[in-house]
């Protein structure tokens, strides 16, 4: 049933149905391309003038003290926000999970928790875990320390990170 010449139409009839599928394609984007000039040799139309919108410094935000913020900062608040930490953090003393207890975190020094193989890109950076360095860390992760193993995109505001820290203070002694 297999011979050669049923194996030789199989095999001629799948370049030749894939033949006419290319040359479809090609046949449909002569046909419905309609080119739109993005190469570098076209010129643009026109141009749309703006009005100036107040310059760079109107959109920057003033920088904060991050003492100020910390000072008002909520411990409860930042309990709510703990559920981004504690699939991976835990707080009570000695237990790891995924990254190290975060039991007395606070004014703690970078990568002192015992038995946890931390990335060694925190102690590059930070000596202790001052409330300033965490509010820089919990910001942005990897791009305060460079290599780390901490798989956490960061958040964004500081009365979040601020209400965070505070919690962390609190249950931390």
């Amino acid at each position: 049933m297999f011979d050669t010449m049923t194996m030789t139409k199989v095999l001629g009839g799948l370049c030749g149905t894939w033949l006419v599928y290319l040359l479809g394609a090609w046949a449909a984007e002569s046909i419905y391309h309609s080119g739109g000039g993005h190469g570098d040799d076209h010129a643009q139309a026109y141009v749309i003038e703006v009005a100036d919108a107040g310059g760079e410094a109107a959109a920057e935000e003033e920088a904060v003290d991050f003492s100020v913020i910390m000072a008002s900062a909520s411990a409860e608040e930042g309990e709510a926000l703990w559920r981004n930490c504690r699939s991976c953090h835990a707080l009570e003393p000695g237990k790891n999970g995924t990254g190290p207890t975060l039991h007395g975190i606070v004014n703690r020094a970078v990568g002192s928790v015992d038995g946890f193989g931390y990335s060694g890109a925190l102690v590059a950076v930070a000596e202790t875990w001052t409330p300033d360095n965490l509010n820089l860390f919990l910001e942005d992760p990897k791009g305060y320390a460079p290599g780390t193993a901490m798989g956490y995109n960061g958040m964004r505001k500081v009365e979040d990170r601020a209400n965070l820290i505070a919690y962390l203070e609190s249950v931390g002694g």
